[in-house]
């Protein structure tokens, strides 16, 4: 289409550029071939000036300072505030001298004829419609017989003719108005749909790079929260059991008796013992071993196993959708769920089978432990044990530090179903 529509412009561009030449020259070799049956020899002589006038105008006009190439590439057409006054004074000035021409031999009409085309090029709308009345005078003159009518039939044919070329021409004009009207109107909604398109566009880029930050956010707020549990739970378990294994052993040092001596150095040992527990669950806690040598399927499948021989429950591990490397954050809380629910299946559900499956999906990994138990009441107070893992707490914890979400479906006698839905956030 644009193709097509350059190629239009080009033509009429080539028109107006040359066609005024064309023309011109056309009426006076029509004029020269007819000189002797319509005109006067004073008609003759007075044609000649009149005609190096207009050929002269014309070449004024032909002046590419004149002629406002922006207008004439401009699609459809000027708007008010782009014509110039050259243009106005080009147009008047070439309307009056083909309206003499005219007059001096009627076959100059072909000549006048360009008023119809370039009025509203070069005019603003009421003098371009003034411009188009003054051509069809010009040209009902010709076809009249020629200017001025010399007898009553003539007067009818020119008034007949100046009508029809009038209301032609002025409907010919509305028609082209409305189109150049309708052709703006679409180029300012296509404008504006572009503007939307490219508003909505970068509305979406900011909320994929909002939803990024947000995760990394998750991520960072998650890490900063775990070395905040690590270290609350260095405090309060091994920082202060060496504090009282150092008190222990200090109290033993300053005993004279060897059974009061023995007593403290039990105590210490058991404080040892302990501690050394709770360093244990504190590094596991870090990161699970069990992701070192596999994906998290092949981890989860393996945990089923050994969960199964170990409790004697039947365990089966289920994976849907395709599967992706995941950030090493999202497959340490898949698995540290997966883990503590069947914990939590083995002490408390007495469940006789137990399903875990994880789904791939689009833009998200879901994990789902399933146990056939005795279930309990969402609304009883959490039961915990402080020498083992979290609980329901824990899991839904880990899960909100990488923007996930954590449900639980349980009534007693109705078994459990832990569900996580987190971000499929891709490894690196």
């Amino acid at each position: 289409m644009a193709v097509d529509k350059m190629t239009v412009e080009e033509w009429w561009d080539r028109f107006f550029r040359w066609g005024p030449y064309a023309l011109l020259l056309l009426g006076a070799l029509l004029t020269a071939a007819t000189a002797h049956l319509l005109m006067t020899r004073a008609e003759m002589y007075a044609v000649v000036p009149v005609g190096l006038t207009a050929l002269a105008l014309q070449l004024w006009w032909s002046r590419p300072e004149r002629r406002r190439p922006e207008v004439r590439q401009r699609p459809g057409g000027a708007t008010p505030s782009e014509y110039t006054v050259a243009g106005r004074v080009y147009y008047t000035v070439r309307l009056a001298l083909a309206f003499a021409l005219t007059w001096l031999n009627p076959f100059f009409a072909v000549y006048a004829v360009l008023g119809y085309f370039d009025a509203d090029r070069l005019m603003p709308r009421p003098a371009a419609y003034a411009g188009v009345v003054g051509t069809a005078v010009t040209m009902a003159g010709s076809q009249s017989g020629g200017l001025p009518p010399e007898n009553a039939v003539q007067w009818v044919g020119f008034g007949a003719l100046f009508a029809l070329n009038t209301s032609l021409s002025l409907f010919f004009g509305h028609l082209g108005f409305q189109e150049e009207q309708n052709t703006r109107a679409d180029e300012a909604t296509i404008v504006e749909l572009e503007r939307t398109n490219a508003r909505l566009e970068q509305a979406l880029q900011e909320n994929a790079a909002l939803h990024a930050q947000l995760l990394v956010q998750a991520r960072e707020a998650g890490v900063d929260d775990e070395r905040r549990r690590l270290a609350a739970e260095i405090h309060d378990t091994i920082a202060q059991g060496l504090a009282g294994i150092i008190t222990q052993l200090q109290a033993a040092a300053d005993q004279e008796d060897p059974s009061a001596a023995r007593d403290h150095i039990e105590r210490a040992a058991a404080l040892a013992r302990q501690s050394l527990g709770e360093a244990r669950r504190s590094v596991q806690d870090l990161g699970p071993g069990a992701l070192e040598h596999d994906a998290l399927p092949e981890a989860l499948k393996k945990m089923a196993e050994a969960w199964s021989a170990s409790s004697g429950v039947a365990a089966d591990c289920t994976v849907t959708g395709i599967v992706e490397p995941l950030h090493d954050e999202v497959e340490a809380t898949l698995l540290r769920v997966a883990q503590e629910s069947l914990a939590n299946a083995s002490r408390h559900a007495r469940a006789t089978r137990v399903g875990v499956t994880l789904s791939y999906m689009d833009d998200e990994v879901s994990l789902d432990v399933r146990d056939d138990g005795r279930g309990f009441d969402p609304l009883a107070p959490p039961y915990r044990e402080a020498s083992r893992g979290f609980g329901l707490g824990g899991m839904r914890m880990r899960v909100e530090r990488i923007a996930g979400a954590f449900d639980i479906e349980t009534e007693p006698g109705r078994g459990t179903a832990v569900s996580v839905r987190v971000p499929l956030v891709r490894y690196g």
